[in-house]
């Protein structure tokens, strides 16, 4: 479905991309272009929706428990709702939460000083990159969630190969890049992009242990956009907005 997805945005984006200069088509031109990019994609549109009212969603409804539509359920607020914004609130039957428990401080105790739960829940929160987390088993851990992130996160990744979290096309890159960091050849891999007109750096760091072994990747992702623009220096007080 994945790979169906992306063939479906390069033929709207065709189509997009063929109309947007609509003045100087001639009229002879015009079928050539419905023909070739227009029909091409209401066809993968409506072949996506034919997949999905027919094979993925009575496949999920087959597959999944009430406690993972409940925390589907959950999690969809996140991203939004396609058609309606139900104004009821569904809690199924026999569904348990288990909410996650510290000590009886409510701290994290590090080597360096500690925090409480709520502190860094807000360091996460305010620091201006995305953190993801995956273990040394190759599962997301931990992401953080601050209101600004570059790539959306939904806690349904939590617990899920990171295999798993990407596109088919760019799964062999993870394999690379988590295989070189298990056996020790390399620590970090950087990459930085043109994402929607702003400039984004995407650095991965293998974390090691006391004894050198491997922990897991950290993901950090930064919008450099207003970065690259500074010049010169400021030394006054000027609070950002």
């Amino acid at each position: 479905m994945w790979g169906k997805h992306d063939e479906t945005r390069e033929f709207l984006k065709a189509a997009i991309d063929a109309v947007s200069n609509h003045e100087a088509l001639t009229l002879d031109e015009l079928p050539l272009v419905v023909e070739g990019a227009v029909k091409p994609a209401v066809k993968a549109v409506l072949d996506m929706i034919m997949k999905e009212e027919e094979i993925l969603l009575p496949m999920s409804m087959d597959t999944l428990t009430d406690e993972e539509w409940y925390q589907v359920d959950q999690q969809t607020p996140e991203y939004g709702f396609c058609l309606i914004d139900p104004e009821v609130e569904w809690t199924p039957e026999n569904v348990e939460t288990n909410p996650v428990t510290y000590g009886v401080d409510n701290s994290i105790r590090l080597p360096t000083g500690a925090f409480n739960v709520d502190e860094l829940a807000a360091l996460f929160t305010v620091l201006p990159i995305d953190l993801t987390f995956v273990d040394k088993d190759d599962k997301v851990k931990f992401f953080s969630h601050g209101p600004n992130r570059v790539f959306a996160r939904n806690r349904a990744i939590l617990g899920r190969d990171v295999r798993m979290c990407h596109p088919p096309g760019s799964v062999h890159i993870v394999d690379q890049i988590v295989n070189d960091f298990k056996s020790g050849k390399e620590n970090s891999a950087a990459f930085w992009i043109q994402f929607k007109e702003r400039f984004i750096y995407i650095e991965y760091f293998a974390m090691r242990g006391k004894e050198d072994e491997y922990l897991g990747t950290v993901e950090f992702t930064q919008d450099l956009t207003k970065l690259r623009q500074l010049e010169g220096e400021q030394r006054l007080l000027n609070y950002s907005k």
